[in-house]
């Protein structure tokens, strides 16, 4: 069973995808599906909900890299750089415990990314951390 997808997972994803113009970030196709890839699972609260650790991956790119990893690293490594990395690194290793109250909140930040973004195409949307 996989973890369950709330509001706030809803318009991150929302976010992600508009940022890249529905672009594949490793293909650059836009004709298929397009996800909101992240680089650390969603399982890590910490990052689950930050702009550092999420791309936005076709459907095919993003299986293709959760069924290899190590290919995953490398083009991670190279597309977004060793400091970038490093960065989420150190964000990964907090503890963050959410509660319905804090999903509630993270869903109502990312909802008004969203609007700014439709509203200005060149707007570059806040991490909520």
């Amino acid at each position: 069973m996989g973890i369950k997808r709330e509001a706030c997972d809803k318009w991150f994803s929302d976010v992600i995808r508009l940022k890249a113009n529905h672009t594949c970030e490793c293909c650059h196709n836009q004709d298929r599906q397009m996800h909101c890839c992240h680089i650390y699972g969603r399982g890590a609260k910490s990052v689950r909900w930050s702009i550092d650790n999420a791309l936005c991956m076709c459907s095919y790119c993003h299986r293709y890299f959760t069924e290899n990893p190590i290919a995953f690293t490398n083009f991670l490594q190279v597309y977004l750089g060793k400091g970038h990395m490093e960065m989420l690194n150190e964000k990964w290793r907090v503890i963050l415990k959410t509660n319905k109250l804090l999903r509630k909140e993270i869903a109502k930040h990312y909802r008004e990314e969203h609007k700014k973004m439709v509203d200005d195409v060149g707007y570059e949307p806040v991490s909520y951390n």
